[in-house]
């Protein structure tokens, strides 16, 4: 990084002494040489141009070495006042120089106004900078230049170079989403033989997905990315199987907050989600939608505009899941509350059933520990098992007998008459009958 530094302050530098008529060590900026460790392109993994290198040079300088931007405050003595040409914005609390569009095109043309145009491409649409999310133009006021508007460096880029490419933007209301983790591993997970082989094919495709596109050159005809449909009653393992797709494929999982998406005001439940799309677009994670229905139910018919807005909404869902190139987990407890127009879109609808005898038996096992049992722990499990129960309701009665078990005097063991009175209360407090 030293060396990136003192390029762009020679850099810098020259330009300054070319601009004003001064003596300069070389004729142009591009006859400098560039330093021996070529981070752009390895911060890229492109070869980039002289001038793309140096508007990355330049984006970046307020965040590596902003002193080294402090030469364009000099000041106009004719007029007093700053340079035009030089561009440049103030920050909030940043005190120092923050390069806008017109600072890249001084840099970049020089005396040379035919080179502006160059200059404008770098912050097309098209290009790559904007397409891959590393920086662009942003906050032009109506009626003015394009060039004036900020030359801001993405979060997810600045990431590559500080944070070693670990991508994970904090929790807010510009990226309304939690990082989901699990202390569980894969093979924790309890599922139905059925369910459990229609994961592994959602596996399947998270380890070699792409290969097998391109193998059949099946890329021409299929959408990128993948959709899933995870239904079932409540705490029969939906979430916590997201959770473990993404630990075991190396993927970070982020649960939408639809509380902070979904807005009565026209338009802005699109915006949240766009933000949430968009920063997710060239990264590597899977977007968990738990109680999916809130956001994504039917269409009604057309009565009024609420109607009409509350479809444009879901319309807009549909096309950015389908947009999307990674993988999207829509959770709900009640499936027929989903819009229709979902489920072609889905590669795979699971169905998370409650767990029968053998698998609760599978469940109370694993999580009643082994100090609170004695001699007669195989019949405490299996009359346990007898108990129609949800894996979720099941933790729950674990920790209350944690908490009546709990003595650091004397530790006590579970007995099968505290289990089935613990498990009697998770069934009230769920209002089902206790027979």
């Amino acid at each position: 990084m030293k060396n990136t530094i003192q390029y762009f302050q020679t850099l810098l530098h020259t330009a300054f002494a070319l601009y004003f008529g001064q003596e300069s060590e070389y004729a142009s900026l591009e006859q400098i040489p560039l330093p021996e460790n070529d981070l752009p392109v390895l911060w890229t993994g492109k070869q980039l141009s002289w001038e793309e290198r140096l508007v990355l040079y330049l984006a970046l300088m307020p965040h590596v070495s902003p002193q080294s931007l402090d030469l364009f405050f000099i000041l106009n003595k004719n007029l007093d006042r700053p340079y035009t040409e030089f561009g440049g914005w103030k920050g909030t609390s940043h005190t120092g120089f923050l390069p806008t569009g017109e600072t890249a095109a001084f840099l970049l043309a020089l005396n040379s106004d035919e080179k502006r145009k160059t200059v404008v491409n770098l912050f097309n649409q098209d290009h790559w900078f904007y397409r891959e999310n590393v920086l662009r133009l942003e906050s032009q006021g109506a009626g003015e230049p394009f060039l004036s508007g900020k030359l801001c460096v993405s979060e997810e880029f600045l990431s590559k170079i500080f944070h070693d490419g670990n991508y994970r933007p904090d929790y807010s209301s510009d990226f309304p989403a939690r990082r989901m983790e699990t202390a569980l591993e894969w093979e924790d997970l309890v599922l139905p033989y059925n369910l459990r082989e229609e994961v592994e094919q959602i596996t399947q495709w998270l380890e070699y997905g792409q290969t097998i596109n391109e193998t059949w050159k099946l890329d021409k005809f299929l959408k990128r990315g993948y959709r899933c449909l995870f239904h079932g009653p409540p705490g029969t393992g939906k979430t916590l199987t997201a959770s473990l797709l993404g630990k075991k494929h190396g993927m970070d999982v982020y649960r939408i907050d639809l509380s902070m998406v979904v807005s009565k005001y026209i338009g802005e439940t699109e915006k949240n989600l766009a933000k949430i799309f968009d920063r997710a677009e060239h990264q590597n994670w899977i977007l968990f939608f738990d109680e999916a229905d809130a956001l994504f139910g039917k269409r009604t018919e057309t009565s009024d505009s609420n109607d009409r807005h509350a479809n444009q909404e879901v319309a807009y869902l549909l096309q950015r899941i389908e947009d999307f190139p990674g993988m999207v987990i829509l959770a709900t407890n009640i499936k027929d509350n989903l819009d229709e127009a979902f489920f072609r879109r889905f590669q795979s609808i699971l169905y998370f059933p409650v767990p029968n005898q053998q698998l609760r038996y599978e469940l109370w096992k694993r999580m009643i520990p082994e100090a609170w049992l004695d001699d007669r722990a195989e019949e405490l499990l299996r009359e346990a098992a007898l108990i129609k129960l949800s894996g979720g309701s099941m933790l729950n009665v674990v920790q209350s007998c944690a908490l009546q078990l709990y003595d650091p005097k004397a530790p006590r063991k579970l007995d099968l008459e505290l289990l089935k009175n613990t498990i009697k209360k998770e069934l009230e407090k769920e209002g089902k009958l206790v027979n």
